[in-house]
C-alpha cells in the first residue's frame, strides 16, 4: 500500500493498485469509525498533492471525519481551502482529519451534531459563515445505511432515518446556504452506483440516492440564473466505515469483488473528482453526475 500511496501518479494496474477482497474487518456499531477499522482506508495522505485549485474558497463537507469525506477534506486543504468538517459524533476521527487539513496550513471547523435535523443544518451554515468568513462550496456527502433481507425487517423509524439523513439534510443545507452563495460557488452531492443498480437489501438507502440525483439537477436548473453549480458523484463500492458497521459479515468479507476491477475503491480514489467539481475546472458542467464505480456500467 504504502509504494501505491507514492507513486499515485505512475502507471499501474488498477485491479492491484489497492487491497482485493477477502477482508477480514470485524463488526462495528453504526455509524462505525475509522480507529476500529483493521483494513485502513486509504484517503490520499501520503498521495495525494494540491496545486491551488482552490485557493481562498470556504467549505462545508458533511461526513468530513472519515471516508470519502476525509479523503475530500484533505484533498480541498491541499488546493488552498479552509473546511467545516460536519460529522454526528465520531469525534477521534474528525479530529484525526482536523489535523490533515491544519497541516496543509488551512483551517479546519469541526461541528458535530445530526443534520437530519433542520436546525443543526442552519447551524452548521451560520457556523461556517462566521469561522470561516464566508461559503463557496458545499459538500452534501454525509449518509446512512442498513442491510435488510425484506420490507419486514425494515421499520418506520429506520426508513425516515434514511431519507432525512441522506436528502432532507441537502434540502435544509441548500436553503441555508443559498443566501450566501455567490456566482462561482458550488455544490457536490454525493450518490450512489445504488441509484442505478438498486439492490433489494438497502431499498431506502437505494431510494435516497436515486432522489439525490433528481434534486441535483433541478436545483442546478434552478440555481444556473445566479451563477451556482449543483453536480454529484456517484461512487461504487468504496472502502468506508459504514462498511463494517452496517452490512452482513459476508457482504463485508467479499466487498468490492463483484465490480469488474474485482475490489472495493479507496476514498482517496473519489477526491480528485470532488475537486474537479468544486473547481473552475468543471466551469462548464452543472447538474451531471461522474460515476466512479469501478468499471459497474451505469447505462
Amino acid at each position: 500500500m504504502k509504494e501505491n500511496e507514492e507513486n499515485q501518479s505512475a502507471m499501474q494496474n488498477p485491479q492491484e493498485q489497492y487491497p482485493q477482497p477477502p477482508f477480514s474487518e470485524k463488526e462495528q456499531s453504526v455509524p462505525g469509525t475509522e480507529a476500529e477499522m483493521q483494513t485502513k482506508p486509504d484517503h490520499g495522505e501520503d498521495s495525494y498533492q494540491g496545486c491551488g485549485k482552490l485557493t481562498g474558497r470556504k467549505a462545508i463537507i458533511t461526513g468530513g471525519d472519515s471516508g470519502i469525506g476525509r479523503a475530500v477534506a484533505i484533498a480541498f486543504a491541499r488546493e488552498g481551502a479552509d473546511v467545516l468538517i460536519s460529522y454526528l459524533n465520531e469525534d477521534e476521527d474528525a479530529r484525526e482529519t482536523a489535523k490533515y487539513v491544519e497541516a496543509a496550513g488551512r483551517k479546519a471547523v469541526l461541528v458535530p451534531g445530526d443534520i437530519s435535523e433542520e436546525t443543526h443544518c442552519k447551524h452548521v451554515v451560520q457556523r461556517a459563515v462566521e469561522e470561516l468568513g464566508g461559503l463557496d462550496i458545499l459538500v452534501n456527502n454525509a449518509a446512512f445505511q442498513m442491510e435488510r433481507e425484506s420490507l419486514q425487517e425494515i421499520s418506520t423509524e429506520e426508513w425516515d432515518r434514511t431519507f432525512k439523513t441522506n436528502i432532507y439534510s441537502m434540502f435544509y443545507l441548500c436553503k441555508a446556504a443559498e443566501p450566501y452563495l455567490k456566482p462561482g460557488s458550488t455544490v457536490v452531492n454525493t450518490t450512489s452506483v445504488n441509484a442505478y443498480k438498486a439492490p433489494p437489501k438497502l431499498i431506502p438507502y437505494s431510494a435516497t440516492k436515486a432522489a439525490i440525483q433528481n434534486f441535483t439537477a433541478s436545483t442546478a436548473q434552478l440555481w444556473a440564473d445566479k451563477g451556482i453549480r449543483v453536480n454529484c458523484v456517484a461512487p461504487g463500492p468504496i472502502w468506508t466505515p459504514l462498511i463494517p458497521a452496517t452490512m452482513s459479515p459476508d457482504h463485508v468479507k467479499n466487498f468490492g469483488e463483484s465490480v469488474p476491477l474485482k475490489r472495493a475503491g479507496q476514498p482517496a480514489e473519489l477526491a480528485p473528482i470532488f475537486v474537479l467539481l468544486a473547481s473552475q475546472d468543471s466551469s462548464y458542467m452543472t447538474g451531471s453526475t461522474v460515476q466512479v464505480t469501478g468499471g459497474y456500467p451505469t447505462i
